[in-house]
């Protein structure tokens, strides 16, 4: 009997390659292969393993006519026709376990970054400059957080502030997601009490755009923003705005809304928008390139989680 086949379309850790090997399946390397050519060969393949290269959407699933399950080594799904999958009985796995502790240090690292005016003070003494005033910074004790989205990645954040003796507050599109790490109220709570937001929401079509315009006058305190997200879930001309007026102290960008949907680049318009010029020079903004799940120890948990969940099935 032949082993089931499962394609890879984009690279990960060889412990998953190995794991898949050990428990019987044969692994097929497409990293490179044109979609199109992968169209025409996916009715072979009873799994499949991805990133963000490319969406699978009604059209690809109709071809994989025999496959069983597709894992996306990362924490969204928001590149498959959920519904569309599943009414193919087609299992869906991902692996936000795998970069949650990746995503809540990389969180915590942008925020003490913008307080502390680490890019402008590393940037001046560059510079021949010794502005000891001029980089005065900001602490964190004592401030009240706000984390948009409770799950995987916002505890984890959560988490992490325990030391820094701060309130956190979180709210979640569901109930009962409250810790002891921090206390669920409704948005309107924590758009009064926040001084520090960060988000920590999936791509939907609830949360595109939800940081926009009237979320920032709303805000009842000038406050540090944090996205380790998905870059679409920010007005980024608002977000600039914001910056601009005050109203936002900092922002600590890991993901931009002009990233290509496989978070390759931000860099493929030929006429780059203004918002991003002003990103790219302003003193009190740290960008990131969808790096906050991106560590060496997380390139191997999330391989290992994908793998776990896999042979369960």
């Amino acid at each position: 009997m032949n082993p089931s086949k499962v394609l890879h379309v984009d690279e990960n850790h060889p412990l998953l390659l190995n794991g898949l090997e050990d428990l019987g399946y044969q692994n097929v390397l497409a990293y490179k292969t044109p979609l199109e050519e992968i169209l025409n060969e996916i009715i072979q393949y009873e799994g499949m393993v991805i990133r963000s290269r490319f969406p699978i959407d009604k059209e690809f699933i109709d071809r994989a006519k025999n496959l069983r399950f597709i894992a996306r080594v990362g924490a969204g799904l928001e590149n498959i026709d959920l519904k569309y999958a599943q009414s193919k009985n087609i299992h869906l796995i991902a692996a936000p376990e795998g970069n949650r502790n990746a995503v809540g240090e990389h969180s915590l690292g942008l925020l003490l970054g913008l307080m502390n005016k680490l890019r402008l003070g590393h940037k001046s003494i560059q510079e021949g400059k010794w502005l000891r005033e001029t980089h005065r910074g900001y602490e964190l004790e004592n401030k009240t957080v706000g984390i948009i989205g409770y799950g995987n990645t916002g505890k984890n954040f959560a988490q992490k502030l325990k030391g820094f003796s701060v309130r956190v507050l979180c709210h979640d599109i569901l109930p009962n997601k409250g810790d002891d790490n921090a206390t669920q109220v409704d948005l309107k709570t924590l758009m009064k009490e926040a001084q520090v937001l960060s988000l920590h929401i999936p791509q939907s079509t609830l949360t595109e755009g939800m940081i926009n315009q009237n979320f920032i006058s709303e805000m009842k305190h000038p406050f540090w923003f944090l996205n380790t997200a998905r870059g679409k879930a920010v007005n980024t001309n608002d977000l600039v705005n914001g910056l601009k007026s005050g109203k936002i102290l900092g922002a600590g960008l890991d993901v931009l809304e002009y990233e290509s949907v496989s978070f390759h680049s931000i860099f493929n318009a030929k006429n780059r928008p203004e918002a991003l010029t002003f990103l790219l020079s302003a003193n009190n903004v740290l960008l990131s390139p969808h790096v906050g799940g991106w560590t060496i120890e997380s390139h191997q948990k999330l391989a290992q989680t994908i793998l776990d969940k896999i042979k369960i099935l």
